[in-house]
């Protein structure tokens, strides 16, 4: 089946390091939950074919807000690599929060005063339409508190970038409390509270290659996480993080997965994380993820092992429809493979 990465920002982001290319979020605390990455999403961006080309169909492509940003990222959208009058598979598809360091960093508080900010913030979304609101100042304006309605009535995951077990731990208690269906992204830490993952049937997406702290919230990160979550019946799939593993590079969660095989997940368990599993996180596994009977036809032909970082794909077809396996990488590539010959000289004058 079709590669399936969990996270990215793909048809958002263009180059990093050029801000009038980066669309996936906003520093404007103005703006929050209801913010749609639909609205910015381009199927043309030359990272599309660049990911498809190795074997990327769908992404989840998501929100997300530096250290000045709301409380909330916004609403993130499943595309489909494959096509332009069908690129967006599924609009609206989560909703997503930055926790932990980050998260503290953007209400100018420690952990205590962000986990009471989201409770403000599903409280007033509760109480939106209310005939006796509670009365206090809004954290959120109408629209966002309306796009938090489908969180609150379990209809739409809310994904939480968090590492830190005790604020896994944490952000278990409020999905308890208010029924939501929580996703968690990054969990550098998520090993720790495994068996409480999987009694709340919390999946959790991850880079299986984090295994050094990068920050005092990750200082647990290990090679095996992968696998100690799968054994304790965790779903998993698998995103990279930081700058090596952007969007750009999307295509390197196969490796990620081969990696993660190495440090002791097994291998259907590996290409079902970067397959099946994330579907089934988006709720598009009834159509997506696995080579089934009535399922769309989005798939991927290897000259070899697709875990093994010396194969490649051979074909990629999306749909039922065979791709043009190029990209401006291979574009450059073949311009420039066979260097032209120099102009002759001009001959010399008596």
């Amino acid at each position: 089946p079709g590669l399936f990465d969990a996270y990215t920002h793909l048809g958002l982001d263009e180059i990093d390091g050029v801000e009038e290319s980066v669309d996936s979020g906003s520093n404007n605390p103005r703006y929050s939950a209801a913010l749609d990455v639909t609205d910015g999403l381009n199927p043309r961006s030359v990272l599309i074919p660049v990911n498809r080309i190795e074997g990327i169909t769908h992404a989840m492509s998501a929100p997300a807000s530096g250290s000045e940003g709301p409380l909330f990222d916004g609403l993130g959208a499943v595309i489909s690599l494959g096509t332009l009058d069908a690129f967006v598979a599924r609009p609206q598809a989560a909703m997503f929060v930055t926790l932990g360091e980050a998260g503290t960093a953007r209400i100018k508080g420690g952990r205590p005063a962000l986990i009471l900010a989201l409770r403000e913030a599903f409280e007033e979304a509760q109480q939106l339409g209310s005939s006796s609101p509670v009365q206090r100042p809004a954290q959120l304006s109408a629209l966002d508190a309306e796009a938090l309605k489908p969180v609150l009535a379990g209809k739409l995951p809310l994904v939480a970038d968090v590492d830190r077990a005790a604020d896994i731990r944490t952000l278990l208690q409020l999905a308890n409390d208010y029924s939501i269906k929580l996703i968690i992204h990054g969990g550098a830490e998520a090993h720790l509270v495994a068996a409480e993952l999987a009694a709340q049937q919390v999946p959790v997406i991850l880079d299986p290659t984090l295994n050094l702290p990068a920050h005092f919230e990750s200082l647990a990160a290990m090679a095996e996480a992968a696998a100690i979550l799968h054994r304790a019946g965790v779903r998993i799939a698998f995103s990279g993080e930081g700058p090596s593993n952007g969007s750009h590079n999307s295509r390197n969660i196969r490796q990620l997965a081969g990696n993660a095989v190495a440090h002791g997940l097994s291998w259907n368990a590996a290409l079902a994380a970067i397959t099946l599993n994330p579907a089934a996180i988006y709720g598009l596994d009834n159509t997506l993820g696995s080579l089934e009977v009535g399922k769309q036809a989005s798939f991927v032909i290897w000259d070899g092992d697709p875990l093994e970082v010396t194969t490649s794909a051979t074909q990629v077809f999306a749909a039922g429809r065979a791709l043009p396996m190029k990209s401006r990488q291979t574009e450059l590539r073949d311009r420039y493979a066979k260097p032209r010959k120099a102009a002759a000289a001009p001959a010399a004058k008596p």
